[in-house]
């Protein structure tokens, strides 16, 4: 699935939950899309999460 397919698949999913839920189930849905795809990236190993996790606590820089 290229990315504009999966843009326009999370834009559909985000307004059928602000729809159906609203702005509360809206931030819920969006967070929880944003967890999983965290985690998806590291189970894939495309994301070094100690790294991220270092580069938020200041002791590595991001760049």
């Amino acid at each position: 699935m290229n990315p504009t397919v999966t843009g326009m698949a999370v834009g559909a999913v985000l307004a059928v939950v602000a729809l159906a839920f609203g702005f509360w189930g809206f931030l819920l849905a969006a967070l929880l899309m944003g967890i999983g795809a965290v985690l998806g990236r590291t189970a894939e190993g495309r994301l070094d999460l100690g790294g991220v996790i270092d580069a938020l606590r200041g002791k590595r820089s991001s760049v």
